[in-house]
């Protein structure tokens, strides 16, 4: 039996919203993003679905990733980092018990799954389509019944706003808490009054995605501290930077036949082995060298 000195990542994930709120839940591509997470303070970490298909994949967020994709990404950023990862298991695969087990397994704190068709799309673009509430309330209840951990977070995220409307999103919602799930994702909303709406309806912890450029103001921590979001989730705020760095990079190389002129935008060797602890690493391996 585990003791409290061992505490699972569910109970990891549950203890950081207990003292944070709303809690801060960053978005990491791989394990070194996920260093430089915990290094900054984090107390929260997620793997997005989309980060997965377009990082580790180069595809676009449209279902195309399977299991095994999310779970080669989720035991290395687990393996770098204690800090609790939730981890985005899209429609769970036609197999909610599965996923459950196995993201349990590769060290996941919690998962997020959601309401629309299995060829689902960004939830922040139009066309999504949703299943029925009845089947939702299968996925959920099969996760939920699934878990090895009691305290294995299991969210249900509905797209339901954009596509049915307030009302029968709320409806959804309360359903699926019913159903067992532990959290709600209340996604793409456009309003303050909105959160306040399933934070009043709801008797579980709600989760407000504050993407860029999607349908979601920017709206701060203190701003959905005061409509009762629970947590704050910033899914590929760092991706997006790194992928503008990274042009910026290859295109100045690339005219300039050097890469003078951006230097000073690199991390340097320094900072890399700092973040990763090098020098111990390579200490260690001199000393076993010697044995």
């Amino acid at each position: 039996m585990l003791s409290t000195a061992d505490p699972t990542p569910g109970a990891r994930f549950r203890a950081a919203l207990a003292e944070e709120r709303p809690l801060q839940i960053v978005g990491t591509i791989n394990a070194y993003t996920a260093l430089l997470a915990t290094q900054a303070g984090y107390r929260a970490l997620y793997l997005s679905g989309a980060g997965v298909a377009n990082a580790s994949r180069g595809l676009p967020d449209l279902g195309l990733t399977t299991l095994e994709d999310v779970l080669i990404d989720v035991r290395r950023i687990t393996a770098a980092t204690r800090v609790p990862l939730l981890a985005d298991a899209d429609t769970a695969w036609e197999d909610p018990a599965r996923t459950v087990r196995e993201m349990i397994a590769a060290g996941a704190a919690a998962i997020h799954i959601e309401d629309q068709v299995e060829a689902k799309r960004c939830g922040h673009r139009p066309g999504k389509q949703l299943v029925s509430p009845e089947e939702m309330i299968e996925r959920v209840g099969a996760a939920v019944a699934a878990k090895t951990d009691p305290q294995f977070v299991v969210m249900a995220r509905t797209d339901a706003l954009a596509v049915e409307g307030m009302d029968a999103a709320l409806a959804r919602a309360r359903r699926y808490v019913e159903a067992g799930a532990d959290m709600i994702f209340a996604e793409a909303c456009t309003e303050l009054a909105q959160y306040e709406a399933f934070t009043r309806a709801l008797g579980v912890p709600v989760l407000a995605n504050i993407t860029e450029f999607g349908k979601t103001p920017l709206f701060t921590v203190d701003q959905l501290r005061g409509a009762g979001a629970a947590m704050v989730l910033y899914p590929l705020s760092a991706f997006r930077a790194m992928n503008a760095a990274a042009v910026t990079v290859y295109r100045t190389i690339r005219a300039d036949g050097t890469q003078r002129a951006v230097v000073d935008r690199m991390q340097t060797r320094e900072q890399l082995y700092e973040t990763l602890d090098y020098l111990a690493a390579e200490r260690e391996l001199d000393r076993l060298s010697q044995l």
